[in-house]
C-alpha cells in the first residue's frame, strides 16, 4: 500500500479510538448514572471533564510534535489514552470516574492533533480532500460500531468493558505508528509561550466548567458566576497577550485568513448543535422511551453510517459544487435534520428514527469533512501546527458547548413543564433549540469568496464571480 494512503489509516487508528470511546460512553451513561445512584444529566461531567482537558492541552500540541518529532507524540499519546481507558473502566464512583477521563484527555490531546499534523506535513494540497477523506473511513468506525457495541456490552456485560476495548486497539496503533511513520521534527523550534499556555488553558477550562456546573447545585450560584468571570478575564487577558506575542500558543492572527475563519468560527457554530447530539440522543431513547442500551445504540449507530456513507462522495461533491454553497446550503438542511429528531415521540416507527438519522448523518458528514479542508486551503506549512491546535481547540471547545447547551435546554423545559425527573416530552426543544444554533453558522459561511479554497476543492470560479469582503 502506498504510503500516502497508509500513514492515514495509521493515524485514523487513534481516531476510532477516541471516537468509539466518546460513543461508546454516551450509550452507557444511564447505566453508569444508575450504578453511582446518580440524575443521568449529571453524567455530561464525564464528557466534558475530558473534553475540557483536550481543550487545555491541546494548544500546546503543536510545539510539542515539532519540538520532539511526531511519531514520539503520537505513540506517547496512545499509551497515555490507552492506560486512562483502563483507569476509567476501574472507577467506582464520578470523582474517580472524572479523575480518570482527564488523564486520558491529556493523551487524546496529544494524539488526534499530532496525528492529523503529521497527515497535513506528509500530503500535497491537491491531495488534501483525498486524503482526509481516507482519514475518516476508519475513524468513522467507532461512532458506527459505538453505539451498538456499548449497548451491547452494557446491556448483556458492563459498562466497564466499554472502556477496556480501547487497550487492543491502541497497541495495534502503536505498532503500526513505529512500524510505518517517520518522527519528523522541526530544525528550529520558537520558544514556549508558557503565559499563554496559562492564560488560555485556565480560561476555556473555567469558562466551560463554569457553564457546564452552573445551576446544578454543585456550589453556590454567586461562586458558579464568581468562575465565568474569572475564566472570562483570564481570556481577555490571553488576547491581550496573544497581540503582543509572536509565538503565542494560540496564533489569532490566523482569523485574519477567511477561509481558516470560516472553517473555525462557523464551524464552532455549526459543532454546537451537532455536539448535542451524542448527549441528547441516548437519554432520549433510554430514559425517554424506555428502550434498552442496546436497542438506543443499535438506532443511534445510524447516524454514523450515514456520515461513512458520504466519504465516498464527498471529494467530487465538493469540487462540484464549491466549499461556500456545500457550506451554506448544508447547514440549513443539517439544521432540519436535527430538528426533526425532536420530533420523535414513542409512537414513532423505529425504522422512521433510524432513517433519519442515516440521512441526517450524511449531510452532517459532508459539512464536516468541507469544515475540514477549507480550514487549512490557505495556510502556509510553516504556521500549519498552531493552525491545526487551533482548530482542534475550537472543535473540543464546540463540542463541550454543545452538551452543556443541550443539557441547559432540556433542564430548562424540566423547569418550565415542573418535571420532577426526565420524560420524553423535556428532549423535543431541546432539539430544536441546538438545531437553531446550527443553522446560524451559514451566516460566517456566506463570507467567504465563491471560489474560497478552489486550489484544494479542484474548483475554479466561473466567469463574473468576485469575492465578499475578508473576514476581519
Amino acid at each position: 500500500m502506498p504510503r500516502s494512503l497508509l500513514t492515514p489509516l495509521i493515524i485514523a487508528t487513534a481516531l476510532l479510538m477516541e471516537n468509539l470511546d466518546g460513543t461508546v460512553i454516551s450509550t452507557a451513561l444511564p447505566a453508569i448514572a444508575h450504578d453511582f445512584g446518580l440524575d443521568p444529566i449529571v453524567l455530561k461531567l464525564a464528557l466534558t471533564s475530558y473534553m475540557l482537558t483536550l481543550a487545555v492541552f491541546i494548544p500546546a500540541s503543536g510545539w510539542v510534535a515539532d519540538r520532539f518529532g511526531g511519531r514520539a507524540v503520537f505513540c506517547a499519546a496512545i499509551v497515555v489514552f490507552t492506560l486512562g481507558s483502563i483507569c476509567c473502566g476501574a472507577s467506582n464512583s464520578l470523582r474517580t470516574l472524572i479523575a480518570a477521563r482527564i488523564f486520558q484527555g491529556v493523551g487524546g490531546a496529544m494524539m488526534v492533533p499530532v496525528g492529523r499534523l503529521v497527515l497535513l506535513r506528509s500530503v500535497p494540497k491537491k491531495e488534501l480532500v483525498s486524503a482526509l477523506a481516507y482519514l475518516t473511513i476508519p475513524a468513522m468506525l467507532g461512532p458506527v460500531l459505538g453505539p451498538p457495541v456499548g449497548g451491547f456490552i452494557t446491556t448483556y456485560f458492563h459498562w466497564r468493558w466499554i472502556f477496556w476495548i480501547n487497550v487492543p486497539i491502541g497497541l495495534l496503533g502503536l505498532t503500526l505508528a513505529f512500524a510505518f511513520i517517520d518522527n519528523v521534527r522541526e530544525e528550529e523550534v520558537a520558544p514556549f509561550d508558557y503565559t499563554g499556555f496559562f492564560l488560555s488553558g485556565f480560561g476555556l477550562a473555567a469558562l466551560m466548567f463554569g457553564l457546564t456546573v452552573i445551576g446544578r447545585n454543585f456550589t453556590s450560584l454567586p461562586t458558579e458566576l464568581a468562575i465565568l468571570a474569572v475564566g472570562a478575564t483570564a481570556i481577555t487577558l490571553y488576547v491581550r497577550h496573544a497581540k503582543s506575542e509572536p509565538n503565542a500558543i494560540l496564533d489569532l492572527s490566523l482569523l485574519k485568513t477567511p477561509t481558516f475563519f470560516a472553517g473555525v468560527v462557523g464551524g464552532f457554530i455549526f459543532r454546537i448543535g451537532v455536539g448535542a447530539i451524542p448527549f441528547l440522543l441516548p437519554l432520549m431513547l433510554q430514559v425517554g422511551f424506555g428502550l434498552t442500551p442496546f436497542a438506543s445504540g443499535s438506532l443511534t449507530f445510524a447516524a454514523a453510517a450515514g456520515s461513512m456513507a458520504m466519504k465516498f462522495s464527498a471529494t467530487s461533491v465538493i469540487r462540484r459544487f464549491g466549499f461556500r454553497r456545500i457550506l451554506i446550503v448544508n447547514a440549513f438542511i443539517s439544521g432540519l435534520f436535527l430538528a426533526s429528531y425532536g420530533l420523535f415521540t414513542h409512537a414513532t416507527p423505529q425504522w422512521l428514527i433510524f432513517m433519519a438519522l442515516l440521512v441526517g448523518g450524511f449531510f452532517r458528514s459532508l459539512e464536516f469533512t468541507a469544515l475540514n479542508a477549507i480550514g487549512f486551503a490557505d495556510i502556509e506549512q510553516a504556521k500549519m501546527s498552531r493552525a491545526t491546535s487551533f482548530s482542534s481547540v475550537a472543535q473540543q471547545m464546540s463540542q463541550t458547548t454543545g452538551i452543556a447547551a443541550g443539557a441547559a435546554a432540556v433542564e430548562g423545559i424540566q423547569y418550565l413543564y415542573g418535571d420532577a425527573g426526565l420524560l420524553a416530552r423535556d428532549f423535543g426543544g431541546a432539539f430544536f433549540i441546538v438545531a437553531l444554533v446550527s443553522t446560524g453558522s451559514a451566516a460566517i459561511f456566506a463570507r467567504l469568496a465563491p471560489n474560497a479554497g478552489a486550489e484544494v476543492s479542484g474548483r475554479r470560479a466561473r466567469r463574473g464571480e468576485s469575492a465578499p469582503a475578508a473576514a476581519e
